[in-house]
Protein backbone atom coordinates (compact mmCIF):
# COMPACT_ATOMS: atom_id res chain seq x y z
CA UNK A 1 0.00 0.00 0.00
CA UNK A 2 1.29 3.51 -1.29
CA UNK A 3 1.36 5.87 1.42
CA UNK A 4 0.63 9.36 0.07
CA UNK A 5 1.63 13.15 1.90
CA UNK A 6 -1.61 14.81 2.63
CA UNK A 7 -1.81 18.16 1.23
CA UNK A 8 -0.19 21.38 3.28
CA UNK A 9 -3.13 23.01 4.43
CA UNK A 10 -2.62 27.08 4.22
CA UNK A 11 -2.45 29.04 7.52
CA UNK A 12 -6.18 31.02 7.58
CA UNK A 13 -3.70 34.10 7.04
CA UNK A 14 -2.46 32.61 3.77
CA UNK A 15 -6.18 31.26 2.83
CA UNK A 16 -7.62 35.30 3.81
CA UNK A 17 -4.75 36.93 1.23
CA UNK A 18 -4.70 34.38 -1.69
CA UNK A 19 -8.62 33.87 -1.85
CA UNK A 20 -8.61 37.05 -3.47
CA UNK A 21 -6.23 36.21 -5.74
CA UNK A 22 -6.46 34.25 -9.51
CA UNK A 23 -4.58 30.87 -9.20
CA UNK A 24 -2.40 32.06 -12.01
CA UNK A 25 -0.90 34.90 -10.23
CA UNK A 26 -0.69 32.93 -7.22
CA UNK A 27 1.41 30.25 -9.65
CA UNK A 28 3.77 33.19 -10.93
CA UNK A 29 4.35 34.59 -6.96
CA UNK A 30 4.57 31.10 -6.03
CA UNK A 31 8.26 31.11 -8.14
CA UNK A 32 9.48 34.25 -7.00
CA UNK A 33 13.40 33.63 -6.15
CA UNK A 34 14.11 37.44 -6.72
CA UNK A 35 12.16 40.41 -5.67
CA UNK A 36 13.04 43.83 -7.39
CA UNK A 37 11.21 47.16 -6.24
CA UNK A 38 11.34 50.26 -7.38
CA UNK A 39 11.87 53.10 -4.88
CA UNK A 40 10.27 56.50 -5.69
CA UNK A 41 6.34 55.63 -5.98
CA UNK A 42 6.65 52.43 -4.37
CA UNK A 43 8.68 52.45 -1.63
CA UNK A 44 7.60 55.87 -1.38
CA UNK A 45 4.74 58.45 -2.20
CA UNK A 46 6.77 59.86 -5.05
CA UNK A 47 6.75 63.24 -2.70
CA UNK A 48 10.30 64.46 -3.01
CA UNK A 49 11.12 67.28 0.32
CA UNK A 50 13.95 70.10 -0.32
CA UNK A 51 15.15 72.04 2.75
CA UNK A 52 16.39 74.88 3.01
CA UNK A 53 20.22 74.24 2.35
CA UNK A 54 19.09 72.24 -0.87
CA UNK A 55 18.84 69.27 0.92
CA UNK A 56 16.18 66.13 0.07
CA UNK A 57 14.00 64.19 2.40
CA UNK A 58 12.23 61.17 1.75
CA UNK A 59 8.96 59.30 3.84
CA UNK A 60 9.43 55.46 4.24
CA UNK A 61 6.71 53.16 5.41
CA UNK A 62 7.61 51.39 8.65
CA UNK A 63 5.51 48.48 7.18
CA UNK A 64 6.72 48.04 3.58
CA UNK A 65 10.32 47.85 5.23
CA UNK A 66 9.23 44.84 7.36
CA UNK A 67 7.54 43.09 4.32
CA UNK A 68 10.93 43.37 2.68
CA UNK A 69 12.75 42.17 5.47
CA UNK A 70 9.98 39.01 5.57
CA UNK A 71 10.67 38.34 1.97
CA UNK A 72 14.74 37.97 3.07
CA UNK A 73 14.47 36.06 6.40
CA UNK A 74 12.41 33.17 4.15
CA UNK A 75 15.21 32.74 1.33
CA UNK A 76 13.88 35.09 -1.20
CA UNK A 77 16.13 37.71 -2.56
CA UNK A 78 15.20 41.66 -2.24
CA UNK A 79 16.77 44.39 -4.88
CA UNK A 80 16.73 47.47 -5.48
CA UNK A 81 16.34 49.47 -8.72
CA UNK A 82 15.74 52.92 -9.04
CA UNK A 83 16.03 55.68 -11.83
CA UNK A 84 17.06 58.31 -8.87
CA UNK A 85 20.57 58.34 -7.01
CA UNK A 86 21.12 59.56 -3.58
CA UNK A 87 22.51 58.72 -0.11
CA UNK A 88 18.87 58.21 1.11
CA UNK A 89 18.09 55.25 -0.25
CA UNK A 90 21.46 53.82 0.43
CA UNK A 91 20.94 54.33 3.56
CA UNK A 92 17.41 52.99 3.72
CA UNK A 93 18.70 49.66 1.82
CA UNK A 94 21.17 49.25 4.31
CA UNK A 95 19.15 50.05 7.54
CA UNK A 96 17.62 46.66 5.88
CA UNK A 97 20.35 44.70 4.85
CA UNK A 98 19.42 45.04 1.28
CA UNK A 99 22.85 44.45 -0.54
CA UNK A 100 21.73 44.80 -3.93
CA UNK A 101 20.86 48.79 -4.87
CA UNK A 102 21.19 49.87 -8.35
CA UNK A 103 20.49 53.48 -8.50
CA UNK A 104 21.22 55.98 -11.45
CA UNK A 105 19.26 53.27 -13.56
CA UNK A 106 17.40 54.13 -16.64
CA UNK A 107 16.60 50.73 -18.63
CA UNK A 108 15.80 48.78 -15.38
CA UNK A 109 14.78 46.15 -18.13
CA UNK A 110 18.43 45.41 -18.96
CA UNK A 111 19.05 46.20 -14.90
CA UNK A 112 16.92 43.34 -14.29
CA UNK A 113 18.50 40.75 -16.85
CA UNK A 114 21.87 41.44 -15.42
CA UNK A 115 20.71 41.09 -11.90
CA UNK A 116 19.26 38.12 -12.56
CA UNK A 117 21.98 36.65 -14.41
CA UNK A 118 24.86 37.34 -12.08
CA UNK A 119 22.26 35.98 -9.11
CA UNK A 120 21.91 32.42 -11.23
CA UNK A 121 18.52 33.52 -11.38
CA UNK A 122 15.89 32.71 -14.07
CA UNK A 123 13.90 36.18 -15.21
CA UNK A 124 10.58 33.88 -14.70
CA UNK A 125 11.53 33.49 -11.18
CA UNK A 126 12.01 37.12 -10.88
CA UNK A 127 9.47 39.28 -9.11
CA UNK A 128 9.22 43.69 -10.30
CA UNK A 129 7.15 46.00 -8.52
CA UNK A 130 6.90 49.17 -10.06
CA UNK A 131 4.65 52.50 -10.55
CA UNK A 132 5.86 54.71 -13.95
CA UNK A 133 6.46 54.19 -17.61
CA UNK A 134 10.48 53.69 -16.79
CA UNK A 135 9.60 50.28 -14.81
CA UNK A 136 7.58 48.86 -17.79
CA UNK A 137 10.78 47.44 -19.36
CA UNK A 138 11.32 45.57 -15.68
CA UNK A 139 7.66 44.63 -15.61
CA UNK A 140 7.00 43.12 -18.84
CA UNK A 141 10.73 41.00 -18.29
CA UNK A 142 9.66 39.90 -14.79
CA UNK A 143 7.86 36.49 -13.92
CA UNK A 144 5.39 38.31 -11.51
CA UNK A 145 4.80 41.91 -12.36
CA UNK A 146 3.02 44.22 -9.88
CA UNK A 147 2.24 47.69 -9.71
CA UNK A 148 0.92 50.39 -7.00
CA UNK A 149 -3.29 51.41 -6.77
CA UNK A 150 -2.48 55.12 -7.90
CA UNK A 151 0.09 54.18 -10.61
CA UNK A 152 -1.05 55.65 -13.89
CA UNK A 153 -3.57 52.97 -16.04
CA UNK A 154 -1.21 52.00 -18.70
CA UNK A 155 1.06 50.47 -16.15
CA UNK A 156 -1.36 48.87 -13.84
CA UNK A 157 -2.14 46.94 -16.90
CA UNK A 158 1.23 46.18 -17.43
CA UNK A 159 1.23 44.23 -13.98
CA UNK A 160 -0.36 40.62 -13.13
CA UNK A 161 -1.25 42.45 -9.94
CA UNK A 162 -2.05 45.33 -8.30
CA UNK A 163 -1.94 46.52 -4.55
CA UNK A 164 -5.06 48.13 -2.93
CA UNK A 165 -2.80 50.40 -1.13
CA UNK A 166 -1.07 53.60 -2.74
CA UNK A 167 2.61 53.55 -3.15
CA UNK A 168 4.66 54.50 0.53
CA UNK A 169 1.13 53.67 2.28
CA UNK A 170 2.13 49.46 2.68
CA UNK A 171 1.67 48.81 -1.62
CA UNK A 172 4.74 46.76 -0.64
CA UNK A 173 3.99 45.37 2.18
CA UNK A 174 0.78 44.03 0.50
CA UNK A 175 3.00 42.63 -1.96
CA UNK A 176 5.78 40.99 -0.05
CA UNK A 177 2.38 39.36 2.08
CA UNK A 178 1.34 38.25 -1.36
CA UNK A 179 4.81 36.32 -2.11
CA UNK A 180 5.25 34.86 1.11
CA UNK A 181 1.49 33.37 1.14
CA UNK A 182 1.52 32.18 -2.17
CA UNK A 183 5.09 30.16 -0.88
CA UNK A 184 3.49 28.84 1.98
CA UNK A 185 6.03 30.98 4.51
CA UNK A 186 3.46 33.21 5.97
CA UNK A 187 2.34 31.64 8.98
CA UNK A 188 5.74 30.62 9.48
CA UNK A 189 6.23 34.58 10.66
CA UNK A 190 2.36 34.39 12.60
CA UNK A 191 3.00 31.09 14.40
CA UNK A 192 6.66 32.32 15.80
CA UNK A 193 6.55 35.90 15.62
CA UNK A 194 10.29 36.79 16.75
CA UNK A 195 11.57 34.50 14.41
CA UNK A 196 13.58 37.63 12.33
CA UNK A 197 17.08 36.74 13.02
CA UNK A 198 19.25 39.03 10.31
CA UNK A 199 21.39 42.18 10.44
CA UNK A 200 20.33 45.94 10.27
CA UNK A 201 16.93 47.19 11.58
CA UNK A 202 13.43 45.11 11.19
CA UNK A 203 12.01 48.15 9.54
Amino acid sequence: MTMTTPPRLAHPAEALLLARVAQPVRERAAAVRLMVFDVDGVLTDGSLYFGEQGEMLKRFNALDGHGLRLLMESGIKVALITGRAGPITARRAAELGIAELMQGVRDKGAALTELAQRLGIQLNQTGFMGDDIIDLPAMQRAGFAASVSNAPAYVAQAAHWVSTQPGGSGAARECCDLLLAAQGRLGAFLNTPAVLTGPGAIQ
